[in-house]
């Protein structure tokens, strides 16, 4: 495994709330001391209406063909989820950082504080499930901060650790700042319940950091 970098981390604290990560207005959160473009990424699973979203016919048996669920890399640190749903595995280099209260997420920032990955597990919360993942994460980052979202590739039935998921790749431009983002986005349905995993970056350096996100949706286990 590729280390994601080796430089200093900036630190990162924040403080947000379900309903949205940018600005202040009726259910949504204020962060404090975050990078725009951080902060951008700090969609939860909770649902939003439907926006401008653009949606593709789901991919064939090809997509996510590189899943492979399995125990993450030596020297990766695992995360649990307060109501012990799921397991987020971060590489050595990423730093947990706090989020939503009962989810647990982790960056990876360059020393001028530039997100270069982000990962963040949250419990199943809203109306979600693994038959309409697609479509509700679309309406969810359209319906938050984001001014468009396009789906890349979509798969269910997918065999994690200790439960089923429904994954979807996807790309979307915030409404502030214009940023774009590339995520991969997956439901996993466990034993004690369901949980959201993301794993996000740049969409401009996702070439560089798309293993390390795999290897995470990879040891990525619910409980």
């Amino acid at each position: 495994m590729m280390p994601t970098t080796t430089e200093d981390r900036t630190t990162v604290t924040a403080t947000s709330s379900c309903r949205g990560a940018l600005g202040p207005g009726p259910g949504r959160g204020l962060l404090f001391g975050v990078p725009a473009a951080i902060a951008a990424m700090v969609l939860c699973a909770c649902g939003g209406p439907a926006g401008n979203q653009t949606a593709v016919p789901a991919a064939g048996p090809t997509a996510f063909a590189w899943f492979r669920a399995g125990p993450a890399p030596a020297g990766w640190q695992p995360l649990e989820l307060p109501d012990a749903t799921a397991v987020l595995a971060i590489p050595p280099d990423a730093a947990p950082v706090p989020g939503d209260p009962g989810s647990v997420s982790a960056t990876v920032t360059a020393p001028d504080g530039d997100l270069r990955i982000y990962l963040n597990a949250t419990p199943q919360q809203g109306e979600e499930s693994l038959a309409n993942w697609s479509d509700f994460r679309l309406a969810h980052l359209t319906g938050e901060n984001a001014a468009s979202a396009s789906r890349l590739q979509y798969r269910t039935g997918m065999e994690f650790r200790g439960g089923t998921g429904s994954c979807l790749e996807d790309t979307y431009v915030t409404r502030i700042g214009a940023h774009k983002y590339r995520e991969i986005a997956c439901l996993v349905a466990g034993t004690r319940g369901g949980s959201v995993l993301v794993a996000a970056a740049p969409a401009d350096s996702w070439d560089r950091y798309s293993t390390v996100l795999q290897q995470a949706v990879d040891a990525y286990a619910s409980e």
